[in-house]
């Protein structure tokens, strides 16, 4: 019995021995370059919308290794990010600056920003921005169609198409149409821009565009300038193909077959 026990201890001793030289062996989890932020989140709480929203998340190399930040990118183009330095030594310190423009948004907004680096134990790091945007009341347009397909026309007529115009907002909408020589109409009577909506109505605005006298491709551009701060400037397009009343013929003639 005494011998099983002096046995079991010079195994238990062994193992105890065996774990003390593996650990000895491994690499320390610490060892290399470690990149530490002070703050990874930033909530601005409630903000007027179009306010530029800016912070500094500030990091440390903690690690015994020299820092790489390799790339710094960002969830979408309204927010921005510049890092003030890519290579740190141990304990030195950096920082972030970004920026999130609000213009054109409302409502609870999450931006994120991704941080590349070499340290072994997370070489990406997401940095978060929140706001709660607020709108202010104001107009805000919305348009039936943003372009339209005239297909074939003849060379002689008129460029001519419908669009409706809303204004969604609390308050009146001024619109300010823009062409270098179409025609506006509405309930069949000829207006001069800009015009004026009333918070939740909308119009029907019949564009015409004068004859353009050449064939082939069509590309026409209405500018629509509005004080909706959201969407100030918006286009519609025009598109088709202009023919002569011979190639029109000939056309009917090449696919009679398939048109009957």
């Amino acid at each position: 019995m005494h011998k099983i026990r002096v046995l079991s201890l010079i195994v238990v001793l062994g193992i105890l021995l065996t774990g003390l030289w593996l650990s000895a062996k491994a690499p320390s989890v610490d060892n290399g370059p470690k990149i530490e932020f002070k703050e990874e989140s930033k909530d601005f709480g409630r903000v007027k919308q179009g306010k530029v929203l800016t912070h500094s998340f500030r990091f440390t190399n903690v690690g015994d290794a020299t820092l790489l930040v390799k790339n710094v990118r960002t969830s979408c183009g309204c927010t921005a990010a510049l890092v003030s330095k890519r290579e740190l030594k141990p304990g030195e310190t950096g920082e972030i600056k970004a920026t999130f423009n609000t213009r054109g948004y409302s409502g609870q907004n999450v931006k994120y920003i991704y941080v590349e680096s070499n340290d072994p134990s997370g070489s990406q790091k997401q940095l978060v921005m929140k706001a709660s945007i607020d709108v202010p009341p104001g107009p805000r347009i919305e348009l039936s169609n943003y372009s339209v397909d005239l297909g074939l026309v003849l060379e002689d007529d008129e460029l001519g198409t419908e669009i409706r115009i809303e204004n969604k907002g609390e308050l009146e909408l001024t619109v300010t149409p823009s062409h270098r020589d179409a025609l506006f109409f509405i309930g069949g009577k000829q207006v001069s821009p800009p015009f004026k909506i009333a918070a939740k109505k909308d119009v029907q605005v019949q564009i015409k565009i004068p004859p353009r006298k050449n064939k082939g491709l069509i590309r026409e551009y209405i500018l629509l300038r509005s004080n909706d701060p959201m969407r100030p400037n918006l286009s519609v397009y025009l598109s088709g193909y202009s023919v002569s009343m011979a190639q029109l013929k000939d056309l009917f003639k090449k696919y009679k077959d398939v048109l009957e």
